[in-house]
């Protein structure tokens, strides 16, 4: 059980406290609560750029990780579709370093021309690195535009286009900075060797004065339902063909969501796993082969992806993974097999929280899920899940008018097989 206080400051600093005085080091973690989810069409990646910004030194710290690192810290960030997450971990006696950083930061982020145009080509470059240069890189431009056409999750976190942030101005960066970097839209936790009754007074010095940004609640889109199955085929310069299967499913806090986790690893959670054992290991159709969701705020996917075998098309592929899609959806998974994968949750989860930084890290989560308890009962909630459940949220989420198909072709793949059916060839 994990102990923690919570509290909440006069300008809406959510701050939780759990105590370890078994480390000389505490873990602080600021969840802002901003992601791709936030942006809109015309100006994407803006959630990515500012994770990189607020690194560019504030008012009266130019330099962020230099003070950090003499203090004998270490910090870090990532950003997703729905949060941007600061996270550190300091010598106690030295905290006092991350928050004047953090909350000098949250108020004075430096924003002119010099600093916007470094992180604009920062930025620029690890799109083109990750998503235009690297192969299978813009998979997920493409899935979450097949999967979505209302909400902003059919872009995902790096953005759209490049030039969203090539063209990105000190007005544009201004009014999102204002608008979702404040107290108000964010969690701090701590968690180590400090105690509440100091972690209280902290705050306050440090976060206390910071005036609450004016944000209007964000409603995205809704999507509409999906009523037929969706398929796209693209040709690419990439060593294999691939396959990607996306089936939409239920938001991160839906009582049905353990389940459907649970029926992701059931489907391809290491090698004794359904989709492993039958297409890869005894059919030895595809070369690899997984399934997992995307654990999103709003209502989320389920996605399989797999490489087929030489020799295998994708149509091949496809019709065998239906066939066991469609075989868990029929006929129930045994007691002895769900009780294998929920150990393996319940190691998985217990291994990520041990840590102070993990439970600093998971605390600001379940604070931003709206229930920070979570982090004790969660795995509750997952040993609950029957057989019946698996098999309910089977026949729901796994059919073919909820699944959109991307082909993934292989540009030497299809000229081989152009050639093996010309003419000429024979």
């Amino acid at each position: 059980m994990i102990q923690y206080d919570r509290f909440v400051l006069g300008n809406g600093l959510r701050v939780l406290v759990h105590t370890d005085k078994s480390s000389p080091m505490v873990a602080v973690n600021l969840l802002y609560d901003v992601g791709s989810r936030n942006e809109v069409p015309e100006k994407t990646g803006f959630a990515h750029l500012f994770e990189h910004l607020m690194f560019g030194g504030s008012a009266n710290a130019p330099s962020f990780d230099q003070p950090i690192q003499l203090a004998g810290g270490d910090n870090n960030a990532f950003t997703n579709t729905d949060i941007t997450n600061f996270y550190c971990t300091i010598p106690s006696e030295n905290l006092e370093t991350i928050l004047w950083l953090e909350a000098d930061r949250m108020q004075n982020l430096v924003l002119d021309e010099q600093a916007l145009d470094i992180q604009r080509k920062v930025v620029v470059e690890e799109f083109y690195e990750t998503s235009i240069n690297q192969p299978y890189g813009d998979v997920w431009h493409l899935l979450s535009a097949l999967a979505y056409k209302n909400h902003p999750y059919r872009w995902p976190t790096i953005g759209i286009d490049p030039s969203h942030i090539e063209h990105a101005n000190i007005e544009d960066v201004s009014a999102f900075y204002k608008r979702y970097y404040g107290p108000n839209n964010a969690v701090l936790t701590l968690s180590g060797n400090i105690d509440t009754a100091k972690a209280k007074k902290l705050a306050e010095k440090w976060f206390g004065s910071i005036e609450p940004r004016d944000r209007p609640e964000f409603i995205p889109p809704l999507e509409d339902h999906q009523i037929e199955i969706r398929r796209e085929r693209h040709h690419r310069n990439v060593p294999a063909n691939a396959l990607y299967m996306a089936f939409h499913m239920c938001p991160r806090t839906h009582p049905d969501y353990p389940a459907i986790d649970l029926l992701s690893d059931v489907l391809a959670n290491g090698k004794s796993s359904f989709l492993y054992q039958r297409l890869l290991k005894k059919q030895r159709i595809c070369h690899s082969i997984d399934a997992y969701i995307s654990g999103t705020k709003d209502a989320g996917l389920f996605i399989v992806e797999a490489r087929p075998a030489k020799g295998i098309t994708l149509e091949t592929l496809e019709a065998r993974i239906w066939e066991e899609l469609e075989g868990v959806s029929r006929i129930p998974i045994s007691e002895s097999i769900l009780e294998k994968i929920k150990n393996k949750v319940e190691n998985t989860m217990e291994f990520s929280g041990v840590s102070i930084q993990g439970k600093a890290m998971h605390l600001a989560y379940y604070e931003w899920l709206g229930d920070p308890d979570l982090i004790n009962t969660e795995i509750e909630l997952y040993t609950a899940v029957s057989v019946e459940d698996i098999q309910r949220v089977a026949k729901e989420v796994l059919v073919r008018e909820n699944c959109s198909v991307l082909e993934y072709v292989s540009v030497a793949s299809a000229a081989d097989r152009l050639e093996e059916l010309s003419p000429a060839a024979s």
